[in-house]
């Protein structure tokens, strides 16, 4: 009977396709951009993320699907679907998501921006004469130096169109009688402003033209005794999953160099071209990148919206953005302490962005100057482009301290930065790994030893998100501070491992990926399904990015046929479906999007009311769980599992900004009538400010530090 309700569990039809969630996840951040409830600017900055998004998921989802095709893989997916029939699903779910993506553009959004004072200039010939005069002046003594126009002829083969760059493309014919037609094309340069503001008197609505505009008005300047029959921009996207076979590579490091320089010119998988464009010009592009119909994408507007952040920037205009939300400081590390004193008085848990992510960065400051310190290890992901930590790690090496630093060179489209970085810490006199063979690591951990009166102690922070101080503002997620000698001793084999070949015998709190790490979520959703059936307490609550693992979702179908609770909160892609009779009705998934990326990921299990809570740095995803380095590890205080708890609650109480997925496989947003609104993010934001509050009247009056109570999720 067992053995029947497995296959049952495993039947493809119970499954949705990675790709088509991860389209409804762009469609959903695509709804903030269509709701009038958001000021006007947010939703321009949602509508550039969808672009972004879909940026990275041509550049690598499609075009690993693609090279599937082209090998003849024909293998189904956990849908059941073969790479072919993804790829023309895919297709078609994209062009109709573009098409709302310029109609959010064409009729909301662009109409409400001349309403409230800023017009964005279509084509160069509605520009006004003084404008036009503008505009030529900037094009000669700013633009023209810059440019380089491209023909294409007997002697010139048609040139390398790079990766995601905007182009014009122009049909142009010799100004004697007789010249043919020919194709040049001009690339709009990256390293000027896109976007070109324009003159105005005080009082006027602000004007702006995009700088392909200002080019196409000016290409007669670019090809002199030629005349321009038609000018149209044009943008590409091309295969930029990286290839590297790690076995054969000598040096990683050289080796992930070469294959960035490739993603210039990989297979094309996209291309992007104006509305209208003069169909011998379209002819052409297609014939010499080698690109198919359904891969041609006919734009009724400015092509690639991710320029709509650079609106978003603009000076002025406060009124239509939110309110910044400035990180509160964190209760139990206040501006000045020592960090070691104060994680030794208990274990700290930090929610990123609502609270600052100062105290981890100080962290490696202080330990970078601490004469007892004698140690720094540290997992580098992603950092930002200025990193204080990385500058902090320099200064301990300099200062003698042993430091090493595993900076995962193969961290996608972080590459080239991570190389950077890993070349300055070298020389700074780090002991730097280039990542493991065939593994990603993507676990957030650093550890620091210490020399103090009763002998070495160690002090360890974990993570659910990456070190970088700049993403820290914008996602969500926990940190936890500690210098519990379990853990200590868990990653000091974490780091062994790492750096040579040494597995300690046993573990005493970390779960590691790929070694246990799938086992272990197994083992504790099956320990729900075991108490459920025998009538004791049991409930899943589970927060996180993305739900694809075929083998977990079985084990989460199998528990809530058994009778399990179970809550998911997943921002993007979600290949589980709900409401199945007799296999998911149990089961709940929800997705918030709103300000803030949420990135955390918390596990909850009731445990027949012993509940044990964990973060991680991993997904329920095959990558995260079998091909990634990862670290799970568990909030043991009882005060701070109820922090986490509280998190989950809140998240699940959401009537703002939570979509609730459908049997039917779409999202629907929650139904707040007749309910308080209760917005997550706007929550967690007052809490920290409270918290942050109280603990700075404490410190005046001299009280030690306390658990500060949470506000309930109506505040």
């Amino acid at each position: 009977m067992a053995e029947k309700a497995q296959i049952v569990m495993k039947d493809r039809k119970y499954f949705e396709n990675r790709e088509l969630s991860w389209i409804l996840f762009d469609h959903r951040i695509l709804g903030e951009a269509r709701d009038r409830s958001n000021p006007l600017f947010e939703r321009l900055k949602f509508l550039s993320i969808t672009a972004s998004n879909l940026d990275e998921f041509f550049m690598v989802r499609v075009a690993s699907i693609k090279d599937m095709v082209n090998a003849g893989y024909t293998k189904k997916d956990i849908a059941g679907m073969t790479p072919k029939a993804q790829l023309a699903a895919i297709s078609t779910a994209i062009h109709e998501l573009v098409e709302l993506q310029y109609s959010t553009w064409n009729r909301s959004l662009n109409p409400q921006l001349v309403k409230d004072g800023l017009s964005v200039v279509a084509h160069h010939e509605e520009l006004t004469k003084e404008e036009g005069a503008f505009v030529d002046q900037y094009f000669q003594e700013n633009v023209y130096p810059v440019l380089t126009p491209m023909a294409v002829d007997s002697s010139r083969p048609f040139p390398l169109i790079r990766n995601k760059t905007l182009n014009i493309g122009a049909m142009v014919k010799k100004k004697k009688k007789g010249g043919e037609l020919e194709f040049v094309t001009v690339q709009v340069p990256s390293v000027l402003n896109r976007i070109v503001e324009l003159p105005t008197k005080e009082g006027e609505r602000r004007r702006v033209i995009l700088l392909e505009e200002i080019i196409e008005r000016n290409m007669s300047q670019l090809f002199l005794n030629y005349t321009i029959v038609c000018a149209h921009p044009f943008r590409i996207m091309r295969n930029a999953d990286l290839t590297i076979e790690e076995d054969e590579a000598e040096d990683l490091l050289k080796e992930i160099e070469k294959q960035i320089k490739k993603r210039q010119w990989g297979e094309c998988i996209r291309l992007e071209v104006e509305q209208g464009m003069d169909k011998q010009l379209l002819a052409i592009l297609k014939k010499e990148l080698s690109i198919a119909d359904s891969f041609v994408y006919e734009i009724d507007g400015p092509l690639d919206l991710t320029v709509l952040m650079k609106l978003y920037g603009l000076e002025g205009f406060e009124e239509y953005k939110a309110p910044k939300h400035e990180p509160k400081i964190v209760p139990q590390l206040p501006p000045g302490c020592n960090i070691f004193e104060e994680i030794r008085k208990g274990d700290v848990l930090m929610q990123h962005p609502y609270q600052s992510f100062e105290p981890v960065v100080e962290f490696i400051r202080q330990a970078a100057v601490d004469p007892k310190v004698l140690a720094i290890k540290q997992t580098l992901y992603r950092v930002s482009g200025n990193s204080p930590i990385i500058a902090a790690l320099a200064q301990a090496a300099e200062n003698g301290k042993q430091v090493t630093v595993l900076v995962e060179l193969k961290a996608r489209f972080d590459e080239e930065n991570n190389i950077v970085w890993a070349r300055k810490l070298e020389k700074a006199g780090c002991h730097v790994i280039y990542g493991l063979l065939g593994l990603k690591t993507h676990s957030k951990i650093t550890l620091v030893v210490r020399r103090e009166e009763n002998g070495i102690q160690r002090y360890v922070h974990l993570g659910t998100g990456n070190y970088n101080d700049a993403t820290a503002k914008l996602y969500t997620d926990i940190g936890l501070l500690t210098c519990a000698e379990p853990v200590g001793e868990d990653a000091t084999a974490v780091f062994n491992m790492l750096s040579g070949y040494s597995e300690p015998l046993f573990w005493n709190k970390l779960t590691l990926a790929p070694l246990w790490l799938k086992d272990r979520f197994l083992y504790l959703i099956e320990r729900e399904k075991k108490y459920a059936l025998e009538g004791r307490k049991a409930r899943i609550i589970a927060k996180m990015n993305s739900l694809c693992d075929e083998d977990v979702i079985v084990k989460l179908y199998e528990a809530s046929a058994a009778g399990v609770k179970i809550d998911l909160i997943v921002r993007g892609i979600c290949c589980l479906r709900v409401g199945i009779p007799g296999v998911s009705e149990n089961i709940t998934v929800r997705s918030i999007v709103g300000n803030f990326l949420e990135h955390a990921r918390i596990f909850y299990f009731e445990n027949d009311e012993h509940p044990e809570v964990y973060c991680s740095s991993a997904d329920w995803m095959p990558r995260n769980l079998e091909r990634r380095v990862e670290i799970l590890f568990p909030i043991d205080r009882p005060e701070l599992k109820e922090e986490l708890r509280h998190v989950l609650d809140v998240q699940l109480a959401d009537t703002v900004k939570a979509s609730i997925l459908k049997p039917d496989g779409t999202y629907e947003k929650v139904d707040g009538r007749g309910k308080k609104a209760v917005l997550a993010q706007d929550v967690f934001c007052k809490e920290a400010a409270k918290k942050g509050k109280a603990a700075a009247k404490a410190r005046e009056i001299g009280e030690s530090r306390t658990f500060t109570p949470k506000m309930a999720p109506n505040a």
